[in-house]
């Protein structure tokens, strides 16, 4: 089962407030019924156990039987999971699992979307920090469930000098000896360029990662031709299903794309009470 319960108690107190005034005029406290979750489009599956556990926490005694699981490639018209017990609980909790499984399976089936176009390159389709405040850890989760990878989960794990932080220091050199100054030897340092002499400039100031932002494939190949394997290459900024397959041929090691979590749609998921 899921294990951040504090987020699904969120989730749900959002929702129920002082009780579910309709349901609670509706059905009686001990009445049990099952419940299916089906898919009204193909998806890749992500969240299945939070889903679960949304269901669980109103009825600690809710069974579940389910032929899938995170990462399959579900049909329109499938079954996802069935849910018995108390059915006041699956009618309250109902909207509330469904966010958590519409919104991380979108994610999952973007990503793989974006793996796909990629083809056999062997380029990592990389995840951003642009995600919904309080899902990261869910939506990160559900990137790597489409076959995506996580680039850092926050300000805490991963040193990446952007442009502002150039501006401010006055030039990569200088960012780059701060932060490796004040910074352990066990942090990657990545920087973030905008040209061809910004990336000499970080090869010279011993980078590891060099991200090469809103580049054209053009400008992006000499960029690779010139970091010679000295670094590892990241591509960013407006990468589209339509642009990620030429990106990806370029020769670069990342592609990171911020749509997999701030522009992935909720994918079509319904409920029907079996009675």
């Amino acid at each position: 089962m899921f294990k951040n319960k504090n987020l699904i108690r969120l989730a749900l107190e959002e929702d129920i407030g002082h009780g579910d005034v309709t349901t609670d005029a509706l059905i009686e406290q001990d009445r049990t019924e099952t419940a299916v979750i089906f898919a009204k489009e193909s998806l890749v599956l992500a969240g299945l156990t939070v889903a679960q556990e949304v269901f669980a926490t109103l009825d600690p005694a809710m069974g579940f039987e389910t032929t899938f699981q995170d990462g399959d490639r579900v049909e329109s018209g499938d079954d996802i999971l069935k849910a018995s017990g108390k059915l006041c609980s699956l009618l309250t909790g109902e909207r509330t699992a469904l966010n958590f499984l519409q919104r991380l399976s979108g994610i999952a089936t973007l990503t793989r979307q974006y793996v796909e176009r990629a083809g056999s390159t062997g380029v990592r389709i990389i995840d951003t920090r642009k995600t919904t405040p309080a899902w990261r850890t869910l939506e990160k989760y559900a990137v790597r469930i489409g076959g995506g990878r996580n680039h850092r989960f926050g300000l805490y794990d991963g040193i990446l000098i952007k442009d502002n932080h150039i501006e401010a220091c006055g030039g990569i050199t200088e960012a780059v000896a701060r932060v490796r100054k004040d910074q352990g030897h066990l942090l990657r340092v990545e920087v973030e360029v905008a040209d061809l002499n910004q990336v000499t400039e970080a090869l010279e100031s011993g980078v590891d990662v060099i991200m090469l932002d809103n580049m054209d494939p053009n400008e992006i190949k000499k960029g690779v031709n010139l970091i010679g394997g000295r670094a590892l290459v990241e591509v960013s900024g407006g990468v589209t299903l339509d642009t990620v397959a030429e990106l990806a041929a370029t020769g670069v090691d990342m592609i990171s794309v911020g749509a997999l979590t701030h522009s992935a749609g909720a994918v079509d998921i319904s409920m029907r009470v079996i009675v």
